[in-house]
């Protein structure tokens, strides 16, 4: 089916607001990959707050450019789809995640973008890698709890020992 001039205008803005609202991009080619992988990609995506779509390169580019991106769809290898993210690391994981658990589905990782900055697949890998937003965050309470956790575990080893000390000298008066 043959969309109209209106429909692809259309489509071109949608997509560009949505890369105008994400923090990164990841481009995927998934040419050969089965719909019910791509359908687990999605409810991945989903769940880290991302979201793929896929559309021809041609308006992928105008939307980039309308966008602000630099990034040129069109030299980008195979079937492009494209991951939203409203975190930085979140769709790069999801994608890296699912191609080390299916190393027999074709999908690869063809490049990106972090804001309107261009990154190229090895840079989108390394992203990967990085830990996100929640786990540094955990991270930081982890360290920041540990002197208070061992100050209270030092003070009630005090006490716990003034007690025995204390029971010590209660049995041997009585």
């Amino acid at each position: 089916m043959q969309q109209t001039k209106q429909e692809k205008e259309a489509l071109v803005s949608e997509v560009a607001d949505k890369i105008k609202g994400s923090k990164a991009l990841v481009f995927a080619n998934f040419k050969g990959v089965s719909v019910k992988d791509i359908t687990s990609i999605r409810r991945e995506l989903r769940k880290s707050g991302s979201s793929w779509q896929v559309l021809k390169k041609t308006l992928l580019n105008i939307a980039l450019k309308d966008a602000g991106v630099e990034v040129d769809a069109r030299a980008l290898d195979g079937q492009v789809g494209v991951a939203f993210s409203q975190d930085e690391v979140a769709a790069a994981k999801v994608i890296a995640d699912f191609q080390k658990a299916n190393k027999d589905v074709t999908l690869t990782i063809e490049g990106g973008a972090l804001g309107a900055k261009s990154l190229s697949a090895n840079e989108v890998k390394a992203l990967a890698k990085l830990p996100s937003q929640d786990e540094l965050r955990a991270q930081l309470v982890g360290t920041l709890q540990a002197p208070i956790a061992g100050f209270v575990r030092t003070l009630s080893a005090n006490l716990s020992g003034l007690m025995q000390v204390l029971k010590a000298i209660e049995e041997k008066k009585a």
